[in-house]
């Protein structure tokens, strides 16, 4: 079964090309600015990892490598940043210029990833991406890439236990996306159609965390920020060495 919450394929909508110059801008503009504290947490969450390779996904234009490097530079530590959008990596290409020979830049679509071979990567990172792709391709690409014992650390949309209070954050992403999307974009719906659609379709972090497991993942966790607005899940790909 697909699963993809907004309904959104990059094949027929470039969507994110077009706004590539603008992402971080609406990114403010729609989260009030929180997303700063949200990128700071998976940051953190990724850099504390053990790891060699960390492969990215849904890199957009670099915000969070740089907050992984930020946490300081191990002389064995190698990042592969990719993303579907050409446009997103150009601008993430200029945020990291300064670290060229720590970072390499590729263009990658998350569902399938034929270049990158399997149990090759010791972390894979996904935030703010799984809401716009096929989960179950991106979620199965992951398990595939990673190396026994690595981790998956996925930053996304989720649900604020408070019923009432959720009910009330849907309604003003409702009313007030649109109207900072339509402001922004010059009145490129799809620029904020997808991000909306995206959250109000996305499973709740317990759900998440069941998708996660059944695609073969253990020790599958997660923390809520800002009262469950997103969610950082952290989840295991099993040592078949160890378990056999």
């Amino acid at each position: 079964m697909e699963l993809n919450a907004a309904a959104f394929s990059a094949n027929h909508d470039d969507v994110f090309g077009r706004i590539a110059d603008r992402y971080d801008t609406l990114c403010d503009l729609f989260s009030l600015g929180i997303h700063r504290i949200w990128k700071r947490a998976v940051a953190r969450e990724i850099a504390e990892q053990p790891w060699n390779t960390l492969l990215d996904g849904a890199t957009g234009t670099g915000d969070i490598i740089l907050r992984v490097l930020s946490h300081g530079r191990a002389a064995d530590r190698f990042i592969i940043a990719s993303d579907i959008s050409r446009q997103m990596l150009s601008m993430a290409s200029q945020r990291l210029s300064a670290h060229a020979s720590e970072v390499r830049l590729v263009q990658l679509d998350m569902e399938s990833m034929p270049s990158v071979h399997a149990e090759s990567v010791d972390v894979y990172s996904i935030s703010l991406g799984l809401k716009i792709c096929n989960r179950t391709a991106a979620l199965r690409e992951a398990f595939r890439v990673l190396r026994p014992g690595g981790r998956l650390i996925v930053l996304e949309a989720s649900n604020i236990p408070l019923r009432a209070l959720h009910a009330a954050y849907l309604t003003y992403m409702s009313v007030c996306m649109p109207v900072v999307g339509w402001l922004a974009t010059g009145g490129d719906a799809s620029a904020y159609r997808y991000l909306l659609d995206g959250v109000k379709g996305f499973p709740s972090a317990e759900a998440l965390a069941a998708e996660i497991q059944r695609h073969g993942f253990v020790d599958v966790r997660f923390r809520r920020l800002s009262l469950g607005i997103v969610a950082i899940h952290v989840a295991t790909k099993p040592d078949t060495v160890a378990t056999a």
